[in-house]
């Protein structure tokens, strides 16, 4: 079964062309994006950040998709750079009281939800998600109010309000476990907001699922056609695609799944060169750790394309080594949640924290999920 709702369009403005030919630069993208620094402000700014977060009890955690520099410095300083289902786990059990948040305002919220006690900081607090924006709450709780004898399953990429309409939260790397979990249990589900992920997850779990009809603007942009004019072009490549993209593009794929899936993919598959389709972002942590292969992005431009995002989300391209050392040393950009909502919130989280936590340890996880509709 499969129903849509129509959601608000976004758009962007279409980047300008680069000095170097390319016309994907997100220096372009209407999002406010940090001006370059150079070599001596990076190390001194760098510098400033360890010094703060020592001095305020802080740690970073950081996304795959913002800047290598946060990536890197994150690590370096004791903190993770990670998908957003281990970065809601490793803001919760670090001893730190400040958590500095560098990805995109779902991820902050998620933090501040499972650590209310914490401050939440985030370098710009306007770094949002077109899944969160195409998903307000009004018209999601109406949809819901449709279908009443299903089970709510909501998409890490939603506000918190959102969230508190939920019975769970999924991230990509755990959704598709979730829901088979909650197909087996006999129950009927309404998926938000992602229509790619969603169906996916239909295809793969045989599900019965309603669906929202929302869309990353990053995966949305990946072409099929150029994708299997680049594979000609490097016929050993191995294809890594993240579920967020369309149908196509999924169905091209020799591995499907999230950002900690498709760097585990490139570790562990006997290739040199991968296609990679999901946010650009991820390329340093992929060639970090695999300094002996060779990653291409996958097309969004082409014959075919139109380029919007350019395969880089321009909300976590607002995220800066100077917005975090900001943040640090005013407190400035503090992450609030309505304290009314929390606990309700926070119960999608926790079921589906103690279901991954259960599924690693190789525990029974059909006890986790309770016979529920819509909330």
């Amino acid at each position: 079964m499969n129903s849509v709702i129509a959601i608000k369009e976004i758009e962007y403005e279409q980047p300008r062309e680069g000095t170097d030919g390319s016309t994907c630069s997100t220096k372009y993208a209407w999002a406010r994006v940090p001006t370059e620094l150079t070599q001596d402000e990076r190390a001194a700014t760098k510098d400033k950040i360890r010094r703060l977060l020592k001095e305020k009890n802080a740690v970073m955690v950081s996304h795959y998709y913002v800047h290598p520099d946060l990536q890197d410095l994150a690590e370096e300083t004791g903190g993770i750079v990670s998908d957003s289902l281990e970065m809601a786990r490793f803001g919760r059990d670090h001893a730190a009281q400040t958590l500095v948040v560098s990805g995109v305002r779902f991820m902050g919220e998620t933090a501040k939800i499972v650590s209310p006690e914490k401050t939440v900081l985030m370098p710009d607090l306007d770094a949002t998600c077109s899944l969160d924006l195409g998903c307000p709450i009004d018209a999601f709780s109406a949809f819901c109010d449709q279908h009443p004898d299903r089970t709510v399953v909501v998409y890490a990429n939603t506000s918190a309000a959102v969230k508190a309409r939920a019975d769970w939260l999924v991230t990509s790397s755990c959704a598709l476990d979730i829901v088979r979990a909650l197909k087996d249990a006999g129950q009927k589900i309404l998926w938000a907001p992602d229509r790619h992920l969603g169906a996916y997850i239909q295809r793969e779990t045989g599900a019965d699922m309603v669906m929202w009809n929302g869309a990353c603007i990053v995966h949305d942009e990946f072409k099929a056609f150029e994708l299997e004019a680049l594979k000609k072009d490097h016929p050993g490549a191995k294809v890594l695609v993240h579920p967020e993209s369309p149908p196509d593009v999924v169905a091209l794929a020799d591995a499907v799944g999230s950002t900690s899936a498709i760097l585990r993919a490139a570790q562990e598959m006997d290739a040199r060169e991968f296609i990679v389709a999901t946010d650009s972002g991820m390329m340093h942590k992929l060639r970090t750790l695999n300094p002996d292969k060779v990653f291409y992005e996958a097309p969004t431009a082409g014959n075919s394309a139109t380029c919007k995002s350019c395969a880089h989300c321009p909300w976590m391209a607002m995220n800066g080594l100077a917005g975090v050392a900001q943040v640090l040393e005013t407190g400035a950009n503090t992450i609030h949640v309505d304290p009314a909502i929390i606990p309700r919130a926070r119960l999608p989280i926790d079921r589906m924290l103690a279901f991954t936590a259960a599924l690693k340890k190789g525990q029974p996880v059909a006890g986790l999920v309770p016979n529920i509709g819509a909330a």
